[in-house]
């Protein structure tokens, strides 16, 4: 058998899953190889919609509403899958192969030999919801703090050691260490995809099917198949696994608590009759919360009048959840740096840290994302201080 190839008869059909690293001119070479080979019925990709069009619909980002980003209050969501993009392009740079390149070889051979070809991945804005949402807070440190140092480290990494993250034997161990630090990555990432495209598979009118997904989706997939063909019915997909989780309680409600306190605070400050202490609650909130939220513009390298409207709205828009500071900087920045054409092609390009904030269209995210939190910062902030003028 072809090393990275399993072949599999379950349920009438002949699956051939080869197991590929993104960012490899093998893989890349292994698909074209055994797609011709074999002649199937069907090419099926670790893909889904929204991944399939970003690489063969290129004018798609210029149609993209950074305004909506923002309004939705999505600016953490999209740069975390700028991030990991970013990740992937800069591995790629090393071994000159663009991320995805053998998916893509798979759906060209494809249409070049008339053969259908299914997108078979669950869609990324439900696994990126998904992970985020199940996350505990020490794992999404972890995640970030890995992706940020592997941005800046990844220069090592050569073809060589790319093609040995493909062997079961090395794909085991990491998968292991990913399970010990942050088990909830790799059960949403990996686990939950895994049985979402066996699934997929399985429910595909064909009866020989080449499946072509990453190398560390093989191992997972292969036990399903084998599952179903033990068992001689397709297992199908919890309902959960694409679902959004939704936010608990005190998430939900903790945007509301701090108004309440602050305002509780600032009663119990006008009820001592003493004015200078309720002039000095007053200049501790709006001081503090303008301070933080400017700083967070001025780490985003926001325009000047953007950091002044941060700091103008932060302690107005820390009483009401409904509207973050980081949604108005955001709107400022646009006004006053509006993406160009070249921004929107560009995010493809991202493959830096300083890239981020070269990009017009990154950068306003980054302006939403780091004013929003640095608001929030000095909400926390400012709380004790004001707690300690009434004492």
């Amino acid at each position: 058998m072809v090393e990275n190839v399993e072949k599999i008869k379950v349920l009438g059909k002949e699956v051939i899953l080869v197991g590929t690293a993104h960012i490899s001119q093998k893989s890349v070479d292994l698909v074209k190889e055994t797609i011709i080979s074999e002649t199937p019925e069907h090419v099926c990709v670790e893909l889904c919609e929204d991944r399939y069009h970003s690489i063969f619909n290129k004018d798609k980002w210029e149609n993209s509403k950074i305004t909506k980003i923002i309004k939705d209050g999505k600016s953490w969501l999209f740069l975390s899958n700028m991030i990991l993009s970013s990740f992937e392009r800069k591995l790629g740079k090393n071994v000159n192969v663009a991320p995805g390149s053998e998916m893509v070889e798979a759906i060209n051979i494809a249409r070049k030999n008339n053969i259908p070809f299914e997108l078979i991945d669950r869609d990324v804005q439900v696994t990126l919801k998904r992970t985020w949402g199940l996350l505990s807070l020490t794992e999404k440190a972890k995640l970030f703090a890995g992706i940020f140092a592997g941005i800046f480290e990844s220069d090592s990494l050569d073809e060589e050691f790319i093609e040995k993250l493909k062997g079961s034997d090395m794909l085991s161990e990491v998968m292991n260490e990913v399970s010990k630090q942050a088990p909830t990555i790799k059960r949403v990432l990996i686990d939950e995809r895994d049985q979402y495209m066996a699934n997929q598979i399985l429910l595909l009118d064909a009866k020989k099917i080449v499946v072509v997904v990453g190398a560390g989706h093989i191992n997972g997939i292969k036990s399903i198949l084998l599952k179903s063909k033990k068992t001689k019915k397709v297992i199908n997909i919890p309902k959960d696994y694409l679902v959004i989780p939704k936010k608990s309680i005190l998430t939900k409600y903790i945007g509301y608590l701090i108004p309440i306190i602050f305002i509780i605070l600032l009663g119990l400050s006008i009820s001592s009759g003493n004015s200078t202490m309720v002039y000095a609650v007053i200049e501790k909130w709006f001081i503090i919360n303008a301070f933080f939220a400017g700083l967070g513009a001025v780490i985003a390298m926001a325009h000047p009048f953007t950091i002044i409207a941060a700091m103008v709205v932060s302690p107005f828009t820390s009483l009401n959840p409904a509207i973050g500071a980081g949604w108005i900087a955001g709107l400022v920045e646009v006004k006053y740096r509006e993406p160009k054409v070249k921004d929107f092609n560009n995010l493809k390009k991202i493959d830096s840290i300083k890239a981020f904030w070269g990009n017009g269209i990154s950068r306003i995210v980054l302006v939403a994302a780091l004013v929003n939190l640095g608001s929030s910062i000095g909400s926390f902030v400012a709380l004790p201080y004001i707690i300690a003028l009434l004492n």
